[in-house]
């Protein structure tokens, strides 16, 4: 499975039409809602914490932007575990030009994915350039403390950091300037979608279900949609202003009816 979250129903209803219950699911996507979204449907589910700087910008070219190692790619059973079909796989990677482990527990891993990818909403709303600062600060926080209230064990930025070490070494390609993220790149693509709702929306869902504000998430979710909806251009927004769209929010709800 390599769509999109918001795609991933659809080709999940599909597969299960042609394909045993046994079959092997493993989930090369962003996110947490696929893997238990597979489990519905199959019963042996792999989850994959995906790091692979690449860019889609047009149809049938995928540009890998890392040499010579393209990306990590470290997989489990979901919900815990290892097994014959990882070690396969994470082989099957690594001859394929990927870093690739097998991992006891890859929620971890896919939940700091989850914390890192909250910036996309950033990038396709303000531009790549404003990835990092005091918006991604407190979208950061409320990520946080809504996977901590959820319970959810998350790897440590440090892992993350270690995990990475090195290998991912950005390069050049000739004529060509390394893009946003893949969100910023569904918008730029004009797709008509966008992943926004399992990522931020992901936070904005477990803040709901266990009482915990996150109206940062909430705003990069509405402004998100908002973009697709009126099929804008990426960055045409500041962090600065998105800030100050939190403040009149934050505001209003203070203020009550």
């Amino acid at each position: 499975m390599a769509v999109k979250s918001q795609q991933t129903l659809a080709a999940l209803t599909d597969l299960a039409a042609v394909v045993p219950p046994e079959t092997p699911i493993v989930c090369l996507q962003n996110g947490i809602a696929n893997e238990p979204a597979a489990l519905r449907l199959f019963s042996h589910v792999y989850g994959v914490w995906v790091a692979c700087p690449a860019s889609h910008l047009e149809p049938g070219v995928v540009q890998a932007w890392s040499a010579p190692v393209t990306g990590l790619l470290d997989i489990g059973r979901y919900p815990g575990g290892t097994d014959e079909t990882c070690v396969a796989v994470a082989a099957d990677f690594r001859a394929a030009t990927f870093s690739s482990n097998p991992v006891e527990d890859v929620r971890r891993w896919k939940y700091r994915k989850l914390l890192n990818n909250l910036a996309n909403a950033i990038e396709a709303i303000c531009g790549p350039h404003q990835r990092r600062g005091r918006l991604w600060d407190v979208v950061l926080a409320e990520g946080e403390a809504a996977l901590a209230a959820a319970g959810c064990e998350t790897a440590t930025a440090d892992e993350n950091k270690k995990r990475r070490g090195d290998l991912l070494q950005l390069g050049e390609i000739a004529g060509q300037t390394h893009p946003g993220s893949s969100s910023w790149q569904s918008v730029h693509r004009g797709v008509g979608d966008i992943e926004t709702d399992y990522l931020n929306g992901e936070i904005v869902l477990l803040g709901r279900i266990h009482g915990l504000p996150t109206p940062a998430n909430e705003l990069l979710q509405r402004l998100a949609r908002d973009l697709i909806d009126h099929r804008q251009a990426p960055g045409e927004l500041s962090s600065d202003a998105v800030l100050e769209l939190l403040e009149v929010t934050e505001g209003s709800q203070a203020a009550g009816p």
